[in-house]
């Protein structure tokens, strides 16, 4: 993909991002960070996987004069739609908000006991290992500081998930079977993170919403950018390859239709919202670099999910993370599916 095809990609996802994904779901779980949250005079606040700005905007509006917010991502073309926000909101926006280009793995480049509240709007999700993140988040913030983020929970995506291992265990399909518990375990459930607050050094609870997505069809549901672009392409990882991943989402494209016939079909969202604050509590170390054993990526949360000139913040000299690495060759997410292709029969290997 030449460089010109590559940054146009990147700006389409980031606007189908905040146009149509962020309404449905970032939103949906960014207004728990911002429940109940009370913002202390002159705050140091880091907004990490900030996306295309929220809510980092509504952070501005609780931000009090001397306050301070860092707002990093490692999509520039996301940090370009917030930063637009921002210019748009007029003096509100002149407040001390810079944005980074950063990713969050393998740990974050700041300093230990800085930020007053360190915010994560379904960033956590997709760090490779969750309670190794939460250390990190809880890390920079100050004794005392606030810790919030937000990530989908067990349960999420249940009635999909159900017809998935219906449709793989009916044809004999062990291998994809397997592949499809590791995904599904990766959810974590309010005891797992519980337990990483408990690491982490954080005192508070684990709030919990729930809410449905509707679609008409299988269609539908799976060419909505909520899934399209977002858990879609790990389900292909789990179907397999070739044409057995063709032939399994014919199968699903049709039980999701004789299911729920002139009936919308909707599947449940867990949203978590983790609400800690920092105490000095020793709990047992556990090194930032253990990892998990390889298994599948992690589910998804926000989807696909400039730089500034910042010379006395904490982020000078961090490395950048280049557009590049966001957009490679062709993968599971380029595969079209035969199922949706208008006008192709069901492929007679498959049977009545």
């Amino acid at each position: 993909m030449s460089v010109g095809k590559r940054s146009l990609k990147i700006e389409k996802l980031a606007r189908i991002y905040d146009d149509e994904i962020a309404p449905v779901w970032g939103a949906r779980f960014g207004k728990m960070l911002l429940r109940n949250l009370a913002m202390p005079d002159k705050s140091q606040v880091l907004d990490i996987s900030c996306g295309t700005g929220y809510p980092a905007l509504e952070l501005l509006r609780k931000m009090g004069d001397g306050s301070r917010l860092i707002a990093i991502d490692p999509s520039s073309a996301m940090l370009d739609v917030a930063r637009r926000k921002v210019a748009d909101l007029g003096p509100l926006g002149k407040k001390g908000v810079f944005f980074r280009t950063e990713s969050a793995v393998p740990k974050l480049s700041f300093a230990n006991d800085v930020y007053d509240l360190v915010i994560c709007n379904l960033g956590l999700g997709d760090m490779p290992e969750m309670a190794s993140g939460l250390r990190d988040f809880a890390r920079v913030a100050k004794l005392g500081g606030e810790v919030r983020c937000s990530l989908p929970l067990a349960g999420t995506f249940n009635e999909f998930h159900d017809i998935f291992r219906e449709v793989l265990v009916k044809h004999d399909k062990h291998d994809a079977l397997d592949r499809l518990e590791t995904y599904v375990a990766r959810y974590p459930t309010i005891d797992q993170c519980e337990a990483w607050m408990r690491e982490a050094n954080l005192e508070g609870e684990v709030v919990i919403d729930e809410f449905e997505l509707l679609f008409k069809s299988s269609r539908e549901f799976f060419f909505a950018p909520v899934i399209e672009f977002g858990p879609l392409t790990e389900w292909k990882e789990v179907a397999g390859e070739g044409q057995e991943l063709q032939d399994v989402f014919w199968y699903i494209k049709e039980a999701i239709d004789a299911y729920f016939d002139n009936r919308a079909f909707a599947v449940t969202v867990r949203a978590g919202c983790i609400i800690g604050k920092k105490t000095d509590k020793v709990q047992v170390a556990i090194a930032m670099d253990q990892t998990e054993p390889e298994q599948l990526p992690p589910p998804p949360s926000a989807i696909a999910d400039g730089t500034v000139s910042v010379a006395d913040i904490e982020a000078a000299g961090v490395e950048v993370v280049s557009d590049e690495d966001e957009v490679r060759g062709e993968t599971n997410a380029d595969v079209e599916l035969d199922a949706f292709v208008d006008g192709r029969r069901r492929p007679s290997h498959l049977g009545e």
